[in-house]
């Protein structure tokens, strides 16, 4: 079977999107469902063109500020971590599971302590966001480091290189589709964080503090317009990183054909 071209995996996805969406707006209407219980699309998209100046101050306050700062806080610290314990083996045995500790803690439990801790603004949010996405990226290059044949970590025992040299030349390239792998759970993940964080505590802005407003007024329609450009954002995240792994790990035999 032949493999599709750029614009049939383009068009495949965007077809069904517009077949879904256009029997949303058929099923909505022809079955008079309440716009409080379900919106059809059309006006989604009405609140969406209504309200650009207000989902752009929420977009900017939850992913800029809170998602994407708690993202690398969160991805630093996993990597500065994994290149400790990948150099000092008996850590593994007493870090890991505090950090599998930290990776089993409830966000709804532990949003309300952060925002005790770093205020109602974005750092509280970020902060929740960066133990969220710790554990996987911390898993994910800590499998990248030991996923190297042992032929080629011998033969570079055998040149002589040390364990900087190794790390650099052979064992940190064979990590970077794990670190890309675990790159694209996390941006999901800063995502849910963000939000849900901001439930519990948040400034006059926000997707999270927009969506609890919203819906306590029943205005259904503006939470699912911060739905919407939740996903678009969560995806357009997913696509940046898969984009750049594809150039960064070019090598890789799973980017090959």
């Amino acid at each position: 079977m032949r493999p599709d071209t750029t614009f049939e995996k383009i068009a495949w996805p965007l077809g069904f999107g517009l077949l879904v969406l256009v029997l949303w707006e058929v099923i909505v209407r022809v079955f008079g469902v309440s716009p409080a219980i379900l919106p059809p699309p059309s006006a989604i998209a009405v609140a969406i063109a209504g309200s650009l100046p207000i989902l752009w101050q929420d977009w900017v306050q939850t992913v800029v500020k809170g998602a994407l700062n708690g993202l690398w806080m969160g991805t630093l610290a996993a990597l500065i971590l994994a290149l400790i314990i990948d150099r000092f083996d008996f850590l593994k045995r007493g870090l890991m599971p505090v950090a599998n500790f930290f990776a089993a803690l409830p966000i709804v439990g532990l949003a309300p302590i952060m925002v005790m801790w770093f205020g109602f603004d974005w750092h509280s949010k970020a902060a929740v966001v960066a133990i969220m996405v710790f554990f996987p990226m911390l898993v994910n290059i800590l499998g990248g480091l030991a996923a190297v044949d042992p032929m080629h970590r011998d033969l570079m025992r055998t040149y002589g290189a040390t364990h900087i040299q190794t790390l650099h030349k052979l064992r940190g390239p064979a990590a970077l589709p794990f670190l890309f792998n675990g790159l694209k759970i996390a941006t999901s993940l800063a995502l849910i964080g963000a939000i849900v964080a901001e439930y519990f505590g948040s400034p006059i802005r926000g997707m999270g503090f927009r969506i609890t407003t919203e819906m306590g007024r029943l205005a259904t329609d503006m939470v699912w317009a911060e739905i919407v450009v939740s996903a678009v954002t969560g995806t357009a995240l997913y696509g940046l990183v898969a984009g750049i792994e594809k150039r960064v790990t070019f090598w890789h035999p799973s980017q090959r054909g």
